[in-house]
């Protein structure tokens, strides 16, 4: 998987857009980041919950790694891009962006 795929693959759901983040690249819905891509090309870190974090490293533990440190223990993944196919790239950033979506507006009482 090349870097370049990965943020197509990213920018390409729905209302995703990219921003600066330190050395990496955010990837972002409206309300949050789901994905950040490493300067370099080597990973991409994806923002899940730990069920999903767990899902996503017992599935493809070549391809997903826990972050080290806070990150890791709140759901942060690492993904590197060398080790993990489109089809598996593709279900991860699906699932770190609906975690990200905007949520519906409910009604307010009056």
């Amino acid at each position: 998987m090349t870097p370049a795929r990965a943020k197509e693959l990213a920018l390409s759901l729905e209302g995703a857009s990219e921003r600066p983040h330190f050395d990496r690249t955010a990837l972002r819905t409206p309300r949050k980041t789901f994905a950040t891509l490493a300067g370099d090309g080597a990973d991409i870190n994806l923002m899940f919950d730990p069920d999903l974090r767990d899902f996503f490293c017992e599935q493809d533990p070549a391809a997903f790694s826990p972050v080290p440190g806070g990150w890791g223990r709140m759901g942060a993944t690492r993904c590197d891009l060398s080790a993990v196919d489109e089809a598996g790239l593709v279900s991860a950033l699906k699932a770190a962006h609906a975690l990200a979506a905007p949520r519906p507006r409910t009604p307010r009482a009056r």
